[in-house]
């Protein structure tokens, strides 16, 4: 799970950039980089930042070892001059950002980069590939966790991506408001809550469904899940309940027309005793899936498929800019906007920023302000951005439970209409002042 060094999760153009640069002379200029995002989603209402404690760990991790010099130099993708100062780099500069599980619109400033343009240079494809995989996720875990309404949700995506790209889709779903993972190293490397009991493989190696039934609560106890859609789902749930008793803990239906089903089994269950016993369904959920079963007896939801892959929309689409750098390499020399001019709306906007969230007078956001100067009075209590590194060294790590308590009231704190499934703007506007 742990990699040696993050320095190669990137792409040729940043060490060629850095060779230039020092060749010319402007490598130690000091510069200001963004991360944002210049539309959502089509259709989404809010993202949701997460990865942020990845891109620490990868900030830190961002080391040119013998063995990634030598490729650098087997390839000859960079100069010697180039792979001398490689050997020493570390990142020596601050880092800004949004908290991680904060909510962000068009152009909110989730991070901010500070340092020599060499050393921030370098930092931009693993932080982009980190930031706009896990936001991707965290946003479809969001909508899916406000359509559940409080039942509990399980991610179940690790079959349907990468075996790394499952970890951190399940770490990214935990902020965005899920439950637990059946991802065994994400609960190893985050600490995420672990769940899972049997597949149909299980019941189908048996003689019998009962059979099943038995070996799997003789050894799990009778609070587990069995899984009662491999064959009859009635008869699966009666010999489930003669099996477990009525402690038993969950049915799990992967199948069918599952809000018919879930109404069968409740009443089946409750006449059987078994009151008690939760419903848990899965089979290829999503949010507008989840949000159907609203009137249906279900406990928990099981997502995989959708989740994982952003539900449709699998990157946040963030970018990392220059926006401000000094005009030599005096560390005393001021800072110069810049900002790239260009059709088809890939402009962005020049300056180091701030950001704000303004609120009305119930506490509701109303808009995301952004801006360059002095920040108004009325907002100095609402910024967004916190230090995240400081000199290089890494002074806001905090427990993945933090980051998903911050997104759920975040969440909370938007217009109702931010909970909305159907198509439309974002719920709050970006104003730059």
């Amino acid at each position: 799970m742990d990699v040696p060094s993050t320095a190669l999760f990137t792409d040729q153009y940043e060490l060629t950039m850095l060779q230039a640069a020092l060749r010319a002379g402007t490598a130690d200029r000091r510069s200001v980089f963004e991360v944002f995002t210049r539309r959502l989603p089509e259709g989404r209402r809010y993202g949701v930042l997460a990865g942020v404690g990845r891109v620490l760990d990868a900030v830190e991790n961002f080391r040119f070892d013998p063995g990634v010099l030598g490729f650098l130099r087997e390839r000859g993708i960079v100069d010697e001059p180039t792979l001398e100062w490689l050997s020493r780099y570390r990142f020596s500069g601050d880092i800004w950002g949004y908290p991680e599980g904060e909510v962000y619109f068009p152009g909110s400033p989730v991070l901010r980069v500070e340092g020599s343009f060499a050393e921030c240079v370098l930092l931009e494809t693993v932080i982009l590939s980190i930031l706009n995989h896990d936001s991707a996720i965290a946003a479809a875990a969001s909508r899916m966790s406000a359509a559940a309404g409080g039942r509990r949700l399980i991610e179940m995506g690790a079959r349907r991506t990468h075996e790394l790209a499952a970890v951190a889709s399940a770490r990214a779903a935990f902020v965005g408001g899920f439950d637990s993972t059946s991802d065994l190293a994400a609960g190893f490397r985050y600490g995420i809550p672990t769940v899972g009991t049997s597949a149909h493989a299980f019941t189908l190696l048996h003689d019998s469904e009962r059979d099943a039934f038995r070996a799997q609560v003789d050894t799990l106890g009778r609070g587990t899940t069995l899984l009662v859609d491999t064959y009859d789902v009635t008869e699966a749930v009666r010999t489930a309940v003669e099996v477990a008793g009525p402690e038993l803990g969950a049915v799990r239906i992967d199948s069918g027309d599952l809000l018919l089903v879930a109404h069968r089994v409740r009443a089946q269950l409750d006449e059987l005793g078994a009151r008690d016993t939760k419903i848990v369904v899965t089979s290829d959920l999503d949010e507008y899936a989840i949000a159907s079963l609203a009137a249906a007896p279900v406990d928990a939801y099981g997502v995989g498929t959708q989740l994982v892959t952003g539900s449709g929309h699998p990157t946040g689409s963030m970018v990392y800019k220059l926006v401000a750098r000094a005009g030599s390499a005096d560390p005393k020399a001021p800072l110069v906007p810049v900002a790239k001019k260009s059709l088809g709306g890939k402009a962005s906007v020049g300056g180091r920023k701030w950001a704000a969230r303004r609120r009305d007078a119930d506490g509701i956001a109303e808009a995301e302000v952004v801006g360059t100067g002095p920040v108004p009075p009325e907002l100095a209590g609402e910024q967004l951005l916190v230090e995240l590194v400081k000199g290089g060294d890494v002074v806001a790590r905090e427990p993945l439970e933090a980051a998903r308590a911050r997104h759920i009231a975040a969440r909370a704190g938007l217009p109702m209409s931010a909970m909305q499934l159907s198509r439309g703007e974002p719920v709050l506007p970006t104003e730059y002042v």
